[in-house]
């Protein structure tokens, strides 16, 4: 079968997410086409004017279409007619209606195109429950406040061509779980291994470590992707927390960054928004311990033992909650250590990849074409 991938915004979870799919795939043959992750407003609107003109789009064959939710569908099978012959699932690793913003307002026009691709697609993946719950509960919300001419249905139209799939973890981070990096003695160390933005909650992560550092000891390694401009509280962070860390910042080497999150016992989440949370995923695979939001996609994934309790735009509760839960793991590091962790191997591509298959061989089937030549 002959597949063609579209990534309109392509984020290092998108290529990771496509990257996945040829190799565990790999009896398919895929064609990939991307635009960079930049500009994401532009990108977002504009992706299907851009591609309605190249000649690889125009002339691409393929049994199925698979585009990420970045990508404007409507528009672009509107402009490329031929494109709406091709089978499509559209994957939303994230959905704009769930998405915090600084000032609380939402731009219409990534709503309406995150909407719009959903009806274009012939069937809909989400990575959560949490993900494909807010998109459906979004929709109505968006369109109660229109002023006229509204559908009835609409949520259910894409509510009925879609279900949830997660994002799949590579099988060699569960090959070495459990390996002989595993630290023991000595303060508790704690890791954050998220990007370095607004929307992943840096200010309650840190304010509920300056409160700890008063309290009881430990160690700090601070990873993630770092941008151009980062909140000021991590430069404040640096500095009140000094004596604490033992690493600061990105980690090129794919290798060295495993081996931190190897040598590290708790990994914290205090995230506004969260769709799946593949780091936190990552981090548990190498034997951290979660301590998480009992919110967005985390209660779809762990249990309520590695939950903390807390209320979005309640920042203070916030911090006082994962400050208590964090003194009690440190005050005692190796009962920390000895506490069960989960299993998350039902999100290894080798227990995942048949569910893809299966979705994209009855995509193809449900159309009845016949297989590209």
């Amino acid at each position: 079968m002959k597949i063609l991938v579209l990534s309109a915004y392509h984020a290092p979870s998108h290529r990771r997410w496509i990257r996945g799919l040829c190799e565990n795939l790999s009896h398919h043959t895929f064609q990939i086409i991307t635009q960079p992750p930049r500009h994401f407003p532009w990108r977002s609107r504009g992706n299907s004017l851009a591609w309605a003109f190249d000649e690889e789009i125009q002339n691409a064959e393929a049994d199925v279409l698979v585009t990420t939710s970045m990508v404007d569908l409507a528009g672009l099978r509107g402009m490329v007619p031929r494109l709406s012959e091709i089978p499509t699932l559209v994957y939303y690793h994230e959905n704009q209606f769930a998405y915090p913003t600084r000032d609380g307002r939402m731009n219409a026009n990534l709503l309406v195109t995150n909407l719009y691709t959903a009806l274009a697609a012939d069937r809909v993946l989400f990575n959560s429950t949490y993900n494909r719950r807010s998109f459906l509960r979004g929709i109505d919300d968006f369109l109660d406040g229109m002023p006229d001419q509204i559908p009835d249905g609409v949520a259910d139209a894409v509510a009925d061509k879609s279900t949830v799939v997660p994002v799949p973890l590579e099988d060699d981070l569960f090959d070495a779980q459990g390996g002989d990096t595993a630290r023991a003695g000595g303060p508790l160390r704690i890791v954050w291994n998220h990007r370095w933005e607004f929307d992943k909650g840096p200010e309650t992560f840190f304010k509920a470590l300056f409160a700890l550092q008063e309290r009881v000891d430990f160690r700090l390694v601070v990873l993630g992707q770092q941008f151009r401009e980062a909140p000021p509280i991590f430069a404040e962070a640096r500095e009140r927390l000094a004596d604490r860390i033992d690493q600061w910042g990105w980690v090129e080497d794919r290798i060295d960054y495993l081996q931190w999150l190897h040598t590290s016992d708790v990994v914290v989440s205090t995230a506004l928004h969260e769709f799946q949370g593949l780091a936190v995923q990552e981090a548990v695979i190498a034997d951290c311990l979660p301590v998480l939001p009992d919110r967005l996609a985390y209660p779809n994934f762990f249990d309520d033992r590695y939950l903390y309790t807390s209320e979005p735009g309640e920042s203070s509760d916030d911090t006082a909650a994962l400050l208590n839960r964090l003194e009690e793991l440190a005050a005692d590091p190796e009962a920390a250590r000895a506490l069960p962790r989960p299993d998350l191997r039902k999100l290894s591509w080798d227990k995942l990849g048949n569910r893809y298959e299966a979705e994209l061989l009855e995509l193809a089937s449900d159309r009845k074409l016949q297989p590209a030549q």
